[in-house]
């Protein structure tokens, strides 16, 4: 490839490239469960742009492409919800969404307060849940989507950071 993968805050120019990566990413997420109305899939680029613009976002870049991304918010009791995290396919299995989770965290705790990190993963999404536990997630229930798919929830204290990561 000759270039390095950066990780950066995103910005409101990115927001087109992350709602096409994130429908690029999630379709095999929608066909392991047979269900394509899941929220990343139905999101609508607007509300794509109001996440970026309050959420704490970061994105992978391969020069001036985005080729991943996450999201994070800090909610009410300091716990901070993290979700679509997405990698492009090509690209998967390097690293790149251990690095994007790092990054939100980081910023979550030190300009948001955030104290403990939860996140979803469908039941089934076993390369989900692998990276999930490699950098420290351990599951403390489940829930059912808003589409109705079944998940597992995960949780970190914030400051925790697996040494595999």
């Amino acid at each position: 490839m000759g270039m390095s993968v950066t990780i950066s805050a995103a910005t409101e120019q990115d927001a087109e490239q992350i709602f096409r990566l994130q429908y690029l990413c999630f379709q095999s997420e929608a066909a392991l469960y047979g269900n394509y109305r899941i929220d990343p899939l139905v999101q609508t680029l607007d509300s794509v742009r109001a996440e970026v613009a309050a959420d704490c976002v970061f994105v992978a870049r391969l020069g001036e492409e985005v080729v991943g991304s996450v999201r994070g918010s800090v909610t009410d009791d300091g716990s901070a919800a993290i979700g679509k995290l997405c990698v492009h396919p090509r690209l998967q299995g390097h690293g790149i969404g251990a690095r994007l989770l790092r990054a939100a965290e980081s910023a979550l705790t030190e300009q948001r307060g955030a104290t403990r990190f939860r996140l979803e993963a469908g039941h089934r999404s076993e390369g989900n849940l692998r990276l999930y536990r490699k950098v420290g997630y351990e599951a403390v229930g489940t829930s059912k989507g808003a589409d109705g798919v079944p998940m597992i929830v995960l949780e970190k204290l914030a400051g925790t950071y697996a040494t595999t990561a």
